[in-house]
């Protein structure tokens, strides 16, 4: 526990993860639980008994109140028809679905939203933007130290919500190399692994998508220095987003920049192209 007693949530990338407290969230949280409060006093109910009415426990009431838990929408929803707050409190939705999200996952979703290329290695997992919803869960399971069932589903939720670009209208142009060792890693057993190969092949069929593997046996590899992501904005410019033990981190120096699109381009080259990786997924889908 912190020095104010909250939980600390990991700020994450697509696998690895950096630890600390996302004030702004927090503050939103705060303000949020005053105001359901205000309204539940106003009505001259008790927690319990507000609690009663919106099927929730005294705990669970408490916990909003004091900005220690999110509400969910159905938490707001029957709040706001239960304490008749003309309006206030159903209008908190936006701002209680953004501070569900660390910063950091906030501003990298933003920056994935605006791009029009995303160009992304992977080296360990794969990556965030392609991940089915029990693969994200499986390695929220293995973090250390362990995450609470509430942090967890939190932290799924933002992952899962970044995948949204993929709906976008006219949609963004995606490449993706991943390492085969990512193919293979039997994360969750076999049937989740089974479902995310399925996922990739489903992707990478799309045509603004190209997924491409790395092989392991490949000699030369200029992506030892770890995952990253390269995000071409509609303003013409260019951020990336690296990951490594306890750091996340995103570049906008132009030098950093071209040395990391160097870096992607030799990457890309050295990888399998889109319609072989393609073959290699199912190939390796047809032995898991």
């Amino acid at each position: 526990m912190g020095a104010t007693g909250r939980e600390r949530e990991p700020v994450v990338g697509d696998g690895m993860e950096t630890s600390g407290d996302d004030e702004e969230s927090a503050a939103v949280l705060r303000m949020v639980g005053k105001v359901i409060k205000k309204c539940r006093e106003r009505k001259g109910l008790t927690q319990a008994q507000f609690g009663k009415e919106i099927g929730y426990s005294e705990e669970q009431v408490s916990s909003v109140e004091q900005g220690r838990r999110a509400p969910k929408e159905q938490f707001l929803e029957q709040a706001e028809r239960v304490l008749d707050a003309g309006g206030v409190i159903i209008a908190l939705r936006e701002d209680v679905e953004q501070a569900r999200y660390p910063k950091k996952v906030r501003d990298l979703a933003n920056l994935e939203g605006e791009a029009v290329e995303l160009c992304a290695y992977a080296n360990s997992v794969v990556h965030g933007l392609l991940q089915t919803p029990e693969y994200t869960r499986v390695l929220y399971r293995t973090h250390r130290p362990v995450l609470s069932d509430e942090v967890l589903e939190r932290l799924t939720s933002a992952r899962l919500a970044r995948q949204k670009v993929f709906e976008r209208r006219p949609g963004s142009i995606f490449g993706f190399v991943l390492e085969e060792v990512t193919l293979r890693r039997p994360l969750g057993g076999r049937m989740v692994m089974r479902e995310q190969l399925e996922r990739l092949l489903e992707i990478g069929r799309q045509r603004n998508v190209e997924i491409q593997v790395m092989p392991t046996n490949c000699e030369d590899h200029a992506g030892l220095n770890g995952s990253l992501q390269l995000l071409r904005l509609e303003s013409g410019d260019t951020v990336a987003h690296t990951e490594m033990q306890l750091t996340n981190r995103l570049i906008s120096h132009p030098k950093e920049i071209q040395v990391l699109e160097v870096r992607y381009g030799i990457i890309r080259a050295q990888a399998l192209t889109p319609r072989e990786s393609l073959a290699f997924i199912e190939k390796v889908l047809g032995e898991t």
